[in-house]
C-alpha cells in the first residue's frame, strides 16, 4: 500500500497525507513582519495542490530575531489577525497548518543586538554577537511562550521550534558555537538546557502537536553528528515533542556535498536510535523518492522544500508517479487531474 498518501494522525490532528511543505523564508512580509497578499497566494496555492501540512516560514518571536528584514513575525499581538486570515484560507482547502517559531541569533541580518551563546561571529560578513546573560536567555524563553500563545490564537494546528541551521537555539547545542562555562555550556546536557526550557515553556501553553527542527550534522571537525541528536531526541520525547524534523548544516561555514536524499540517513538514525517520529527533508523531488523513504522506515513525514516552489501541485504529480488516484479538493481541478 502507498504510504505517502495515507492519513497521518499526531496528537489528535490528522493530515490527509504525509506531504509537508517545509518552512522556507520568503522575505515578503511587511517591514513590521505582517502577512501580505503574497503569503495568501503562496501558501494557499499549495493547499489547493493537496499538500497535507503547510508550515509557514521561520516566524520571528522577537523583532531583533528576524533572519531577514521582511520575515514574518509573531512578536506582538498585531500579527495575529493576518496569521488568522492565512490559516483560514489554508484550512478552507483541506490543509492542516503549522508555524515555525524562530529566533535568528547570531545570523540575524536586521538592526539590533545580536545574541548568541558565545561572542563568535558566523563569518567575516556577520557582526560579532553578544554573549547572552542568564537574563537574556530567560527573556527569550518568555518571547517563545508569548509567541506560542499568539500562534494558538491564530489557529495553527502544529507548532515547530526552529533549533537548526545555526540560529539561536541551534547555536547553543553545538560545541563549535557554544563555549560557555556556565549551566548553558560545556556538557551535552548543559548545551541542551536552553532548548529544554523553551520546549517546557511552549508545552505549558500548548497541548497540540509539537515538532523540533534540528541540524543533525555540522559537517565540521568537532561538530555535532546524527548520533548526538539521538541523545537530544531522547530528552525531547519525555517533554512531549512529537516529531523531529531532521535537516542539517548551517551551524558553521562548511562545504556540504548535497545529492538526492542525502539527509535521509540522519532522520533514519534518529528515528531508530531514539524511537521517535521523524520528518525527512532535502532534495526529495519525486513521489517515488518520497515513498521509498517511508517504505524503508527512515521517516514518518516527507518535508518538501524547493520542489514545492517549482511546482505547487507536487502532490498531484507524485500521485501519478505512484499510481494513486488523488481527488482534488477543488472540484473543477478534476478536469485536469
Amino acid at each position: 500500500m502507498t504510504k505517502l498518501f495515507e492519513p497521518f494522525t499526531i496528537r489528535g490532528v490528522t493530515l490527509k497525507n504525509r506531504i509537508v511543505m517545509a518552512p522556507m523564508c520568503t522575505n515578503e512580509a511587511s517591514e513590521n513582519g505582517e502577512v501580505q497578499p503574497f503569503h495568501i497566494v503562496h501558501y494557499t496555492s499549495r493547499a489547493m495542490g493537496e499538500v497535507g501540512l503547510i508550515m509557514l516560514e521561520a516566524t520571528a518571536v522577537e523583532r531583533e530575531g528576524r533572519i531577514q528584514p521582511r520575515d514574518l513575525g509573531i512578536w506582538n499581538d498585531g500579527h495575529i489577525n493576518g496569521l488568522q486570515q492565512l490559516v483560514s484560507q489554508l484550512k478552507a482547502y483541506g490543509a492542516k497548518t503549522a508555524i515555525q517559531l524562530a529566533h535568528a541569533g547570531r545570523k540575524a541580518t536586521v538592526d539590533g543586538r545580536l545574541l548568541a551563546p558565545s561572542a563568535i561571529a558566523f563569518n567575516e560578513t556577520y557582526g560579532t554577537p553578544n554573549e547572552m546573560t542568564t537574563e537574556d536567555i530567560q527573556n527569550i524563553v518568555i518571547a517563545y511562550t508569548d509567541a506560542a500563545i499568539r500562534a494558538k490564537e491564530a489557529g495553527f494546528d502544529v507548532f515547530e521550534i526552529h533549533a537548526a541551521h545555526g540560529y539561536l537555539l541551534s547555536s547553543f547545542l553545538s560545541p563549535l558555537t557554544n563555549e560557555r562555562d556556565d549551566e548553558y555550556g560545556g556538557s551535552e546536557e548543559n548545551r541542551y538546557r536552553f532548548l529544554r526550557e523553551v520546549i517546557d515553556a511552549i508545552r505549558s501553553v500548548w497541548d497540540g502537536p509539537l515538532f523540533v527542527r534540528v541540524s543533525a550534522n555540522d559537517f565540521a571537525p568537532g561538530g555535532l553528528e546524527a548520533s548526538d541528536f539521538v541523545q537530544f531526541s531522547r530528552w525531547m520525547a519525555p517533554q512531549e515533542v512529537d516529531l523531529i524534523d531532521v535537516s542539517s548544516g548551517g551551524v558553521v561555514p562548511a562545504n556540504i556535498v548535497s545529492y538526492p536524499l542525502y539527509q535521509v540517513p540522519f532522520a533514519k538514525t534518529i528515528k531508530a536510535g531514539a524511537n521517535v517520529q521523524t520528518g525527512a527533508v532535502g532534495l526529495i523531488t519525486t513521489g517515488t523518492e518520497a515513498e521509498q523513504v517511508l517504505q524503508q522506515g527512515s521517516a514518518d513525514l516527507i518535508f518538501i522544500g524547493r520542489e514545492l516552489l517549482r511546482d505547487p501541485y507536487f502532490p498531484y504529480r507524485a500521485a501519478k508517479q505512484l499510481g494513486v488516484d488523488l481527488e482534488p479538493t477543488v472540484a473543477v481541478y478534476k478536469r485536469g487531474w
